[in-house]
């Protein structure tokens, strides 16, 4: 049984409006003035008969909490307002009441909020510890510094697999005597490398031979930067290549996955499409994640890309709120929150870091463009003193990108004043996240 399902509901946080008050199913505002008359209509009966007494008592807080709510637009309103008539907005309260359901069910292009969707397969399925392996073996004897052979590299899916990684690798070989290869570098396996697949190895020996990298070599060796690449591998093409396993050289692991997902979220890196290779392939994803919602929310939900490209995917904005907290309950195991795996507004780099400036630490959450099919999306997390975590999606349909990132932003911002949101406990890491690599 998907975690969705056993989760009870928690205490109702401070302010938050009852069922009755809310509307149901996040009904908008207007729809709340006909049921307030009705209620009094009832409370007015009452006080003829037996129960004037107890209606007498608690009338004062029935008028209170209805003065809280006719004093100040619903959620539902401030959608229609800011981001437009029949674009999507889903957005609950800690305690899993509806605030606003607008287009709730119409699945749309998601753009990249379906890094979310892969974020959770691949730390469910692999856990936030994972390390992904990209080895290195000689197909021959390595004398006086020369691999009488292939030097070949076995991939493996591994999305963080990038210049720095190859300086590293490249310490690590010549730690062990290697100077120059006699035959080519080989690759076997799925390797990926600066984000994107490397089948024959190439884009990588370029960078194990001192040609490319650029700034790598002076991040990962400092002063001696300039000396290890001119003292890169040579790669001499002279042998035919071996078939055999060989001996194995090095080993490169790469930082644990919650790091690795938290920097390519924070970017929106479209290499979680091929890391998705590491699950058996996006239809896991999307297998994944359809077992994460209710069922009657299953449809909305088709995955044929893991990192939101192509033209075929789609998810509603009640699927995308309901894997943000399929998100936050995985990361809740380790003690974590969504701030680990998600990018926060203002603080961490990539593509939250210039949205709502004026809010630095508020958000944390998913952006999605794709102009050329017409989708542009926000999907995230508030801390709130009224409703506890609200957690919110916007996913824009047959808009201009700056108009739609607008809307998104405009409706953030009345979220945010209304449900009296604050910064999340979080501080940016300081170190890049290679170094947290290990390679022996």
């Amino acid at each position: 049984m998907p975690r969705w399902a056993s989760r009870g509901a928690a205490p109702a946080p401070r302010g938050a409006a009852s069922d009755v008050l809310r509307g149901s199913g996040g009904s908008s505002y207007e729809r709340l003035v006909p049921a307030i008359s009705r209620f009094f209509g009832i409370i007015i009966a009452m006080l003829h008969g037996d129960h004037a007494p107890a209606v007498i008592l608690v009338l004062p807080l029935l008028l209170h909490a209805t003065r809280a709510v006719a004093g100040e637009p619903s959620l539902a309103h401030l959608a229609h307002a800011t981001v437009g008539a029949g674009q999507g907005v889903y957005a609950v309260a800690g305690d899993g009441t509806v605030l606003v359901a607008q287009a709730a069910d119409r699945a749309v292009h998601p753009a990249s909020v379906t890094k979310v969707a892969t974020s959770l397969a691949l730390l469910e399925r692999l856990g936030p510890w994972h390390r992904f392996e990209t080895r290195v073996r000689a197909t021959g004897p390595v004398r006086a510094g020369v691999l009488a052979g292939d030097l070949v590299v076995e991939g493996g899916n591994d999305p963080f697999l990038v210049d720095e990684s190859a300086v590293l690798l490249l310490q690590r070989l010549r730690a062990r005597g290697l100077r120059a290869v006699e035959g080519r570098l080989v690759a076997r396996g799925p390797l990926l490398f600066d984000w994107q697949p490397d089948p024959d190895g190439g884009r990588l020996a370029r960078v194990l031979s001192g040609a490319d990298g650029n700034g790598a070599w002076s991040a990962v060796a400092g002063d001696e930067a300039g000396i290890l690449r001119k003292e890169a591998l040579v790669f001499h093409g002279r042998q035919p290549r071996s078939q055999g396993p060989g001996e194995r050289l090095a080993v490169h692991r790469s930082p644990p996955l919650l790091h690795v997902v938290k920097v390519l979220n924070g970017y929106s890196n479209n290499v979680f499409h091929f890391a998705a290779g590491a699950l058996g392939g996006v239809a896991v994803v999307e297998e994944s994640a359809r077992a994460h919602v209710p069922a009657e929310m299953r449809d909305e939900i088709v995955i044929d890309n893991g990192a939101g490209a192509g033209t075929t995917n789609r998810l509603s904005p009640r699927a995308a709120v309901a894997l943000l907290g399929a998100l936050a309950d995985e990361l809740a195991r380790e003690g974590r929150d969504l701030t680990a795996a998600l990018p926060v507004s203002g603080i961490d780099p990539g593509t939250l870091r210039e949205r709502l400036t004026e809010h630095p630490g508020v958000i944390v959450g998913k952006t999605g463009t794709f102009g050329s099919v017409g989708a542009s999306a926000l999907a995230g997390a508030l801390r709130t003193r009224r409703y506890g975590v609200v957690r919110f999606a916007v996913l824009n349909a047959g808009l201009p990108v700056p108009e739609a990132r607008a809307r998104q932003d405009a409706f953030v911002r009345r979220v945010i004043a209304a449900t009296e949101a604050v910064p999340w406990s979080y501080t940016s890491p300081t170190q890049p996240a290679y170094l947290a690599a290990q390679v022996e």
